[in-house]
């Protein structure tokens, strides 16, 4: 799955317990209708993955949805979902549509054909 959208914060990566379990979190806000502000893991190895991004830029990222079960100590059973992210690329700001069409390379006045017509 993808989700595409601006980033609207990035945090410092974090370190857990005594393994050394390493998360970095990204907001991103999403390009639709009602915008989602969509809490982004990023977890180990992936945390560097967001070093040279920034907040304000156009991103796509590549994610994976976490489900797990826990009960707590009166046997009560929740249920948490996470979003994890894998990869994560920039996105130009503008929409993908070229200014100019690819036929339209060459200037006009080498476009046209030499007039050899008989009449």
């Amino acid at each position: 799955m993808e989700v595409i959208g601006k980033i609207k914060q990035i945090d410092e990566t974090k370190t857990y317990g005594s393994n050394g379990f390493k998360k970095r979190e990204v907001v991103i806000t999403t390009e639709e209708q009602y915008p989602q502000h969509l809490l982004i893991e990023f977890i180990q190895d992936k945390c560097n993955l967001l070093d040279s991004y920034s907040q304000g830029q156009r991103v796509k990222i590549g994610i994976n949805l976490r489900g797990r079960e826990w009960q707590n100590q009166n046997g009560e059973i929740k249920y948490f979902n996470s979003i994890n992210g894998w990869r994560i690329e920039i996105l130009d700001n503008e929409d993908s549509i070229p200014e100019t069409p690819p036929f339209e390379t060459m200037p006009a006045e080498e476009k046209e054909e030499p007039d050899d017509l008989p009449f």
